[in-house]
């Protein structure tokens, strides 16, 4: 079947500081060549250029197949680009400084186990015109994750370590997100919270654990709610343990799964939507049900995963 489909490799050429991504060029070409697999490779050229190129193609409505070769950025503009279009599949390459969504998938770079690899239909979240397939926030994590721009080009930074340092610039600020916060139009928390997370997956911000036992094809979106009730001093010990996936079971957690969640903030606040941030008082998170075909990896262990 993949013999009957084009296959475009979309490279962000900035990806991981650009050093991997350029480099696997010759590899694509290489591979196609020996295999006669009918690639065509496409290097970004500026912010938003991916997302423009893949939609051009999508909307033809022929058989294709993307790869984003690059990170969770790379990778959001590829989805946003074809997610409308049912005759497109996506692959995810790990070539990016975080690559957090393909960690559920296993980062191979073997180009010939995402070729070959299996596709299966995902979860998506729909917010602002716009999906996330990997994860949403508001809140502290939201602030921390627009604030990582400062410090994720800076030499000998990775991007886990860029989180790591806008995570401490950050709760040495303010720390005051009062959100009303529904679930599925029933459920309500009113208060001062940390931050709200809806995940579709399961890492985030260069590996931090954010939704441990979220599947992105299960139907259902992790809502994972943390109070505000002590200061940053009281905070900064539980970061590790956020990190880890080690956080469900805080008196100050709130854990759910559902369809829909809607967050009204007092004052604006960050939103995060698969690393793209922007300023917003309200903002709604609605799953897309199987709303895209994904790639997984030849030999995933996500393949064989136990589904409750």
């Amino acid at each position: 079947m993949i013999y009957f489909m084009k296959h475009y490799f979309i490279v962000n050429p900035v990806s991981g500081k650009g050093k991997d991504s350029k480099a696997y060029i010759p590899v694509i070409e290489e591979y196609a060549k020996k295999t006669g697999l009918d690639a065509e490779i496409y290097v970004t050229k500026e912010r938003r250029d991916g997302m423009r190129f893949v939609e051009e193609i999508a909307k033809k409505g022929e058989k294709v197949r993307f790869y984003s070769c690059g990170g969770d950025g790379t990778l959001y503009e590829v989805v946003n680009g074809c997610y409308k279009y049912p005759n497109c599949e996506v692959a995810a390459i790990p070539l990016g400084s975080g690559n957090d969504f393909i960690r559920l998938f296993g980062k191979t770079t073997n180009i010939e186990d995402h070729v070959l690899g299996e596709p299966r239909k995902l979860d998506l979240i729909l917010t602002g015109g716009r999906v996330a397939i990997n994860q949403c926030s508001m809140g502290l994590d939201a602030e921390v994750g627009g604030n990582q721009y400062r410090f994720k080009n800076l030499p000998l930074v990775s991007g886990e370590m860029a989180y790591n340092l806008s995570a401490l610039y950050c709760l040495m600020g303010k720390l005051k997100s009062e959100f009303k916060i529904t679930i599925d139009d029933g459920e309500t928390f009113e208060g001062k919270f940390l931050f709200c997370f809806i995940g579709n997956s399961r890492w985030y911000g260069g590996g931090y654990k954010a939704a441990p036992l979220a599947l992105p094809d299960d139907g259902l979106l992790d809502f994972v709610i943390v109070k505000l009730d002590r200061g940053r001093l009281r905070l900064l010990p539980l970061v590790s343990k956020y990190k880890a996936g080690e956080h469900l079971d805080w008196d100050i957690t709130t854990f759910r799964r559902g369809k829909k969640i809607k967050i009204e903030s007092k004052k604006p606040a960050t939103v995060n939507v698969d690393g793209e941030c922007e300023t917003v008082t309200e903002r709604e998170f609605e799953i897309i049900e199987k709303g895209i075909t994904f790639v997984v990896p030849r030999g995933s262990d996500f393949l064989t995963m136990k589904r409750d």
